[in-house]
């Protein structure tokens, strides 16, 4: 677990000095998340499989996520010895470190099958004003990925300013209307359990007065950039592990099973390692309970990026050079891809 522990923590330790100390260490954090990342991935070294699950690895990592974000807010609001250089880059590598390795982490903890490591999960995504995330993921994107009916699915042409318009309002709706039609019916016999929206939206306004009660209105304002700036690349990594692929659909209506082209990866082992190995998508969506430490790429078979998902995010934010690298790719693996879910061939750019 060691370049897993490395990659995830050490921007963690250095963000967390920054927010006390201020000076060169808040730019040493920054460039760990950012310029060190894009260096080691060039190293082109493998990722050894440990022998361990990794939850230990992901519940500190959930633990670290709140002190903090916490610590943050508190610095980028209260901290006057701080210059307004030192402010910008605690802000920068705090939304990236939130953005990449805690959704990452959280993601990870909603698919274990214990309760607690599930609620811990949620309540990270709850931190950012993102629960809703947790039943759109687990209960519409897992079941309609790759097909029109999930709102995270981003098209073949479609920019990612138009899509994140589109995923926004319209996974926050999907989850709602998932999680009220299982509770339709007859009572369980052990009781109806209480809509998980009314905790997402209950516990994103605990969030608030805390923020606000620990770092007055400046303080609020700002927890709220980093919850934004969290989700945005949420919702870049939804956009770039799945864009312009689709299901094919059967004889009878139905699309076909999720299949191994039918997300984007990216095996760049120091990436992958920060980010818990959230590029290893295919996998994942074909063994969603499958541990992060065990989730392998086959390239004969699945799509690959051509850089890493960190990289890809950044060009995506810029629609013709996104369409201009993509388009093509895509279209390639929609066009090998048989109605049966398995490409003829894997086409080499």
């Amino acid at each position: 677990m060691f370049w897993y522990a490395t990659a995830s923590l050490t921007p963690a330790v250095l963000l967390a000095l920054a927010c006390l100390y201020g000076g060169p260490v808040a730019l040493l954090a920054v460039l760990s998340i950012t310029v060190l990342v894009f260096f080691m991935d060039k190293l082109g070294r493998h990722l050894p499989q440990p022998q361990s699950d990794g939850r230990v690895l992901c519940l500190l990592l959930a633990l670290v996520h709140f002190p903090l974000l916490a610590l943050g807010v508190w610095a980028l609001s209260t901290q006057a010895g701080h210059s307004l250089t030192d402010k910008l880059l605690i802000f920068t590598g705090l939304g990236l470190y939130v953005g990449q390795v805690s959704n990452s982490n959280a993601h990870e903890l909603i698919h274990a099958s214990a309760r607690l490591p599930r609620r811990l999960g949620a309540a990270v995504y709850v931190s950012l004003l993102h629960g809703h995330h947790v039943s759109a993921h687990l209960k519409v994107h897992h079941i309609h990925a790759a097909t029109d009916k999930d709102p995270n699915s981003a098209r073949a042409g479609e920019s990612f300013w138009a899509y994140a318009l589109r995923a926004t309002g319209g996974e926050f709706s999907a989850g709602l209307r998932a999680e009220t039609a299982l509770r339709k019916g007859p009572t369980p016999k052990g009781g109806r359990s209480i809509h998980p929206y009314v905790f997402y939206i209950l516990g994103g306004t605990a969030a608030l007065i805390a923020a606000l009660l620990l770092a007055g209105i400046k303080g609020l304002l700002i927890y709220l950039a980093i919850a934004l700036y969290a989700q945005m690349q949420l919702l870049l990594s939804d956009y770039v592990q799945h864009y312009g692929l689709r299901r094919h659909l059967q004889p009878n209506g139905k699309p076909e099973p999720m299949g191994p082209e039918h997300s984007w990866n990216a095996p760049k082992w120091y990436s992958s390692a920060m980010m818990l190995n959230a590029p290893r998508h295919s996998d994942h969506h074909i063994r969603p309970a499958r541990p992060f430490t065990n989730l392998e790429i086959t390239p004969q078979t699945m799509p690959l990026l051509p850089q890493s998902l960190p990289v890809m995010a950044v060009i995506a934010l810029v629609p013709p050079l996104w369409h201009r690298v993509m388009d093509k790719r895509a279209a390639r693996w929609q066009k090998t891809a048989q109605p049966t879910g398995s490409p003829t061939a894997f086409l080499q750019d």
